[in-house]
């Protein structure tokens, strides 16, 4: 049953990316005719003022597939603009790659597209002929690629047998469409060798000093959490059982008294240690999993929210740990700020990455520069080398998606 419904899901999904890409295949295709047309014209000395634009169009197609390619694998890094100067950008291996790419995804991209949306079509059709055959006439015969006349249900339930083999070419070749469309782009839209060398420089140097400042925001809260709390009440215990000691001695009767207070006091201090202690790494995750203290958290919300885990496999503990933070957070938030009536929260593994996706139905226009700990949480996802996208426009919803790697 479970690979049923991943296979279904992994359907779903691949239908999901066909149609991205069947979008952007005819952008691509626009911009080919607009880029044949643009060279005709340079032929014949006339376009060479068009093509810098043609360029520059050609670019803004590949970017749009990038930041596709993006959502749904590792990440396609976005190059500046296009060098100026026609000789100049010709010279350039990024824009040499994408004149390359462009005639590639406008064609295959284009027919995979079509074909993926096609497949699920035609096995709704056909699985669902049984249904309303008696509407057509019987020399019509059934649509699609059957051919033989349709004179009664035993005929209409062939068709239906011709469904389900379109259903099993839906299960089984739309994760196959799905990466050869996305073929072209993982491959000639990615950055030249040594570029990409030099931008993975770059971006560990800056997810090394995001995760230096995270440890130290850590640090710093686990030290205002241990002085402000804790060691207050372990100095209230002392200066308790100082003065139970002396009303030993003075007032045997108030010792009593004093003793239950600082029992009340440790037990506090405890408390509040076992809080520090959660923060760092929550207990739950070793005892119940990461679906089991998600549980926790959402069951714990005052805002009713369905949670939704599929994760066969377990992470490392540091990854649940940023998992299990970055929800609480994100619920915190929801119950602080949004005023929403429901929140959802997704948590799936896809291949090397941990998903997860916090929604939630409020008014929106949440911002990280107002301190509503959305700043907390990308450092803390960008120090695990990960990713986070916060999508809330005014009215709401807003739609927090965090990507971790979590190993192979």
């Amino acid at each position: 049953m479970g690979y049923v419904r991943g296979r279904v899901r992994a359907s779903v999904d691949a239908l999901e990316h066909l149609v991205g890409g069947l979008g952007t295949a005819l952008l691509a295709l626009g911009a080919l005719i607009w880029a044949l047309a643009v060279t005709a014209a340079c032929l014949a000395g006339v376009g060479l003022l068009l093509a810098p634009g043609a360029l520059r169009a050609v670019r803004a197609v590949a970017d749009r597939e990038r930041a596709r390619l993006s959502r749904w694998g590792g990440t396609l890094p976005e190059p500046g603009p296009v060098p100026a100067g026609l000789r100049t950008a010709l010279r350039d291996p990024v824009v040499r790659r994408e004149l390359g790419w462009l005639p590639l995804h406008a064609v295959l991209g284009f027919g995979t597209g079509l074909l993926g949306l096609a497949l699920p079509l035609y096995a709704v059709q056909d699985l669902t002929f049984p249904l309303w055959f008696r509407l057509l006439r019987p020399e019509d015969g059934a649509p699609g690629i059957v051919w033989w006349r349709i004179d009664g249900l035993p005929d209409a339930l062939a068709v239906g047998l011709v469904g389900v083999g379109w259903l099993a070419a839906v299960l089984g070749l739309g994760p196959l469409l799905a990466r050869a469309q996305a073929g072209p782009g993982r491959w000639l839209l990615a950055p030249p060798p040594g570029v990409d060398l030099s931008l993975r420089v770059a971006e560990l140097t800056a997810t090394r000093a995001a995760a230096l400042d995270a440890h130290a925001v850590e640090l710093r809260r686990i030290e205002r959490s241990l002085h402000d709390g804790t060691q207050n009440r372990l100095v209230a215990v002392n200066v308790l059982l100082g003065a139970a000691r002396r009303a030993l001695r003075r007032d045997p009767s108030r010792a009593d008294d004093i003793l239950e207070q600082a029992q009340n006091a440790a037990e506090q201090a405890l408390g509040e240690l076992r809080t520090v202690v959660r923060g760092i790494l929550p207990p739950v995750l070793d005892d119940r999993g990461l679906a089991g203290a998600l549980a926790g958290l959402a069951g714990g919300s005052t805002v009713p929210c369905r949670l939704t885990v599929d994760v066969s496999v377990r992470c490392a503990a540091a990854v649940e740990a940023t998992a299990y933070f970055v929800v609480a957070e994100a619920l915190t938030n929801v119950v602080r700020h949004s005023g929403a009536s429901t929140a959802d929260v997704v948590v799936r593994r896809e291949r090397d990455r941990l998903l997860v996706t916090v929604t939630d139905d409020g008014h929106g226009d949440a911002d990280e520069t107002r301190g509503s700990g959305l700043t907390g949480i990308r450092r803390r996802v960008e120090a695990y080398d990960g990713r986070m996208t916060l999508t809330s426009p005014p009215g709401g919803p807003t739609r927090m998606h965090v990507e971790l790697p979590c190993g192979s």
